[in-house]
């Protein structure tokens, strides 16, 4: 480990632990280049890389939040039962991994109004939690979150409060808020700020890019400082160097998805060794639990 638990941890904070559950060929990155009729006939490789998470998990003693596709529970039930089983929560990540800026307001309705009954009927529990694909609640996507109470979600995590190509909200509150007076909670990705500017610091591929003792100092830094809890994400294809590799994608996009993905897991390890891990309804709702 790069430093002992009792050196890094800072007291009192728990942050928030999440994995976007999509398999590989699912990213949106890919999405001109693998046609989502093919998926079915692709290797999948989405459960067993989301088991070797729950065993990671497991011997750290970290309880996460779930951000599960609804292809894939539809495809795996077993793996969402096993999910909520070990104690984790279930949140939904809409049905086809469909940005929300390539959806129209009623289809979006129809979506994680799908998502989150199918996820519900296969747990046996309520879902609370909600994340965009490819965060793609931006400024022209805000009413959302209107449609998003009404479906009955109590929080999105769907704003990442940062300039980016493809997503992103730089003037974005960088802290949980309310919309609508309690209705919904939106609960943005970690970003550090330094002079005046948000830097990422929420996990992706920034983790796998940066050197580790960056990321743990920004996210030190934002207990610290800002005394607020850290929400990091990561996918489960994120550890999985052998995954198929794609033909015929930009030099960027390559780039972005395969960039040391054999270092991430020792990464991991280092990250739920260093901070103060929980379930995003455990750190951010204290009124409600969830599956």
């Amino acid at each position: 480990m790069l430093n002992s638990q009792a050196d890094v941890r800072p007291a009192g904070i728990v942050n928030a632990m999440s994995v976007d559950v999509e398999d590989y060929f699912q990213v949106s990155a890919f999405e001109k280049t693998i046609n989502s009729k093919d998926w079915d006939r692709l290797p999948c490789r989405v459960e067993g890389n989301t088991n070797r998470i729950l065993e990671l998990f497991a011997r750290h003693d970290v309880k996460a939040t779930f951000f599960m596709l609804g292809w894939v529970a539809e495809r795996y039930p077993g793996l969402v039962r096993r999910i909520v089983d070990a104690g984790h929560e279930l949140a939904s990540h809409g049905y086809m991994h469909t940005r929300v800026t390539m959806q129209t307001p009623e289809a979006f309705c129809e979506d994680v109004t799908r998502t989150k009954v199918l996820l519900e009927d296969i747990a046996g529990c309520e879902v609370l939690g909600y994340r965009a694909a490819s965060y793609s609640i931006v400024n022209r996507t805000l009413w959302a979150h209107d449609l998003l109470q009404e479906a009955g979600y109590r929080y999105s995590s769907s704003i990442y409060p940062i300039h980016h190509d493809l997503y992103g909200i730089p003037d974005a509150p960088r802290f949980s808020y309310w919309h609508r007076d309690e209705g919904l909670l939106e609960i943005p990705i970690t970003t550090v700020s330094l002079l005046r500017h948000n830097l990422p610091c929420g996990g992706g591929g920034y983790f796998r890019l940066l050197p580790y003792r960056v990321s743990r100092w920004a996210m030190k830094h934002v207990n610290k400082t800002d005394g607020q809890p850290c929400v990091f994400y990561f996918h489960p294809w994120e550890i999985d160097p052998d995954q198929p590799r794609q033909q015929g994608i930009s030099w960027k996009t390559r780039f972005r998805h395969y960039l040391n993905l054999e270092r991430m897991k020792d990464r991991l390890d280092d990250l739920l060794t260093d901070f103060n891990w929980g379930r995003m309804d455990h750190v951010f709702l204290r009124d409600r639990r969830s599956c």
